[in-house]
Order: C-alpha cells, then sequence, then structure tokens
C-alpha cells in the first residue's frame, strides 16, 4: 500500500513513496536541469508551486546551506524519481512534502501536452487519495496567488555592501541570492527593498540604478513595484530580470501572458539580435512578455521565439528573462551586470527628497 498519492487537474491519482510527509496543493511544474537541486529547492520563483525534477536522481552531492538562494525552501511539495536520504531529510526538516517512486518520465510528458497544471498532494502513515483529491479541490490558479509578492519579498530593508561603487535599490519580489552576490561583486551597495516600497522609501537610497528582480507568479500582481518602475523611468536606470522583465514591460505599456508549461532549465538558448550570438542560460518563469509596449525586444529564445531581453537606451532600461547569474547553470550571460552599473556611469543619484 502506497503512503504518498498525488491528484492531478486531469483527474488521475497516482500513488507514489512518502520522502517527507505532509499535505499540500500547489502548480505542478517541471524542471529539467540535472545540478543545482538545492537552488532550484531555494529559489522564491517556485513559490505556491509543486516541483518535479525530470532528471532521476536528486540529492547524489548531498546538501550545502552555501549554495542556498534563500533562507527557506519554497515550492509546495517536490517530486522526483528518486530522492537521496539527504535531500529527503532536509525537506523533512522543513516541512516541505516529497515524494518519489513515480514515473516522473510520464507526469513531464502531461505537463508538456497539458500545460502546468494544478495538483493535490498527501504523503504520510494512513493517507488515501481522497485525501490528495481533498488537497486539489483546494488548489488556485497561479494568477490567482494575488498577495503573493508579500510571502517572498523582504520583510524590512536590509544592506548589502560591495565597494560603495553604485547604489541599487533592488525590488524584492523574490529576489535569488546570487543577484545580490553577483551586483556586490561588481562593487555595487545593494539595497534589498520591499516589493510594497514607497518611491519615498526608494528616493531615501539616492539609488544609480533600480533593479526588479525575479519572482513568483503572475506580474499582473505586483502593481507596485510596476508603479515604481513608471514613477522613476527616465529619471534612473532601470534593470530587471525573470518577473522584473515582465513588469518593467508592463509599465511601459506592454502585455504579458501565462506560457503552457513555461522554462525551467539551465540549457535555454537565447539569440541577441544585434550580435546574432547565442548564448545558453538558465531559466524559471511561466509568463513571458507578449508585448513589449514602448521597449525594444533585443533578444528571443531560440526555440520559441518569445522575448529574452528588452532595452530603451533612451530610457537606459535594460532587462532579461533569464537568470544571467546562473545558480545553478552556465555563465555566458554574465556580462549583463556590467552592463547594468555601466548605465549608472551615465547618471547623476537621485536625490533625497525634501
Amino acid at each position: 500500500m502506497s503512503d504518498a498519492y498525488i491528484a492531478l487537474a486531469d483527474g488521475r491519482v497516482l500513488e507514489a513513496r512518502c520522502r517527507a510527509p505532509g499535505r499540500t496543493r500547489g502548480e505542478l511544474v517541471f524542471t529539467t536541469a540535472y545540478t543545482g537541486y538545492e537552488e532550484s529547492l531555494t529559489d522564491p520563483s517556485y513559490e505556491e508551486q509543486v516541483l518535479t525534477f525530470s532528471y532521476p536522481l536528486i540529492g547524489n552531492y548531498g546538501v550545502r546551506a552555501d549554495r542556498f538562494e534563500s533562507g527557506r525552501v519554497h515550492p509546495r511539495a517536490a517530486v522526483a524519481r528518486e530522492f537521496t536520504e539527504d535531500v529527503a531529510t532536509w525537506l523533512e526538516s522543513e516541512g516541505v512534502p516529497a515524494i518519489d517512486h513515480i514515473e516522473t518520465r510520464d507526469l513531464v510528458t502531461s505537463i508538456r501536452e497539458e500545460g502546468a497544471m494544478k495538483c493535490g498532494i498527501a504523503a504520510g502513515e494512513d493517507v488515501t487519495p481522497e485525501d490528495a483529491k481533498a488537497e486539489l479541490a483546494d488548489c488556485k490558479a497561479m494568477s490567482d496567488h494575488v498577495d503573493i509578492g508579500s510571502q517572498v519579498t523582504t520583510p524590512e530593508p536590509t544592506t548589502h555592501l560591495g565597494d560603495g561603487s553604485y547604489d541599487v535599490a533592488l525590488i524584492d519580489c523574490g529576489a535569488k541570492g546570487s543577484i545580490i552576490d553577483s551586483l556586490n561583486e561588481r562593487g555595487a551597495d545593494v539595497h534589498v527593498l520591499s516589493c510594497e516600497a514607497s518611491a519615498a522609501d526608494v528616493r531615501e537610497v539616492e539609488p544609480d540604478i533600480l533593479f526588479i528582480s525575479n519572482g513568483p507568479g503572475d506580474p499582473a500582481n505586483f502593481d507596485n513595484a510596476q508603479s515604481l518602475v513608471e514613477e522613476f523611468a527616465g529619471e534612473v536606470p532601470v534593470a530587471g530580470i525573470c518577473l522584473g522583465q515582465q513588469i518593467v514591460a508592463r509599465a511601459f505599456g506592454g502585455d504579458t501572458e501565462k506560457m503552457a508549461f513555461g522554462h525551467r532549465g539551465v540549457n535555454q538558448p537565447v539569440r541577441d539580435l544585434d550580435s546574432g550570438r547565442v548564448v545558453m542560460t538558465t531559466q524559471n518563469h511561466g509568463y513571458t512578455v507578449s508585448d513589449p509596449g514602448e521597449l525594444s525586444v533585443k533578444q528571443i529564445n531560440v526555440n520559441d521565439d518569445t522575448a529574452e531581453g528588452l532595452a530603451s537606451e533612451e530610457l537606459d532600461i535594460i532587462t532579461r528573462q533569464y537568470h544571467p547569474e546562473a545558480n545553478p547553470g552556465p555563465h555566458d550571460s554574465l556580462d549583463f551586470f556590467d552592463d547594468v552599473l555601466a548605465m549608472a556611469d551615465e547618471n547623476e543619484p537621485v536625490a533625497t527628497a525634501d
């Protein structure tokens, strides 16, 4: 008798093995990355999702906290063909259900054919298929998580020091720690502000750059971050990564849409339209920019032509849909952070309002 069940929106209920007990629900997605499970599981962009690993064995090089991208595990649950004891113990200590001994090839195929879907999970002693179905019945669509930003943003402003060469106001919509590290390594002091920060909060740090981070959910639910872009564009350079690109596009009259199953992995090819250069990138997003509005598309995904980079030279705006900091993944696009900080060299800091 199985001690875990996952109920899918397509009507199936699959049996599995419990590796960390609990009952939960979320949007079922998959990643094709075969390394970087610690980084993926601590990426805030997976909030309210159930993460399936397509690679069959997860945990074969242990668990180290220095690889974490945030202070906790963010997916509501984790699914694999097999988890090692290290990963199972870690997830149990975090209170995050984990299940394995399931045919993940079939799950991934279902998601690719039917799209990311709602699911419910019940794992542990005496659970039943009905328990998983009950979780599924309570599962909300991703766009209905209207306050998802508050679940992942910083509770209080923090500052991470570089060498003082630049001041970056990072609007935290669920930022990965390696974004902060990448800016610090280039001399920037990074002032991490809530996604609900006011314009006055931003002005207080006198930023050289306004940077909108990655994060989970529908960009349409980040109205305040969008308003900050609208407030400061043209006054201070603006950059964005992942969700940040989508928010910036919406601030300039663009639009976004939900993808069928998104881009999640470390081998997504991106072509730069000016140079023709193709780089391999790390990605984790379920929404995309369908209309760039007043911005220009500078990079596209080789596989499906979705927008991977936007810019406005006149307004000093540069964004990326992928993760240039690439933890885990290739380092082909780390020069993005150099390009961002180069914009600051042509602008004076924003003065604190009287």
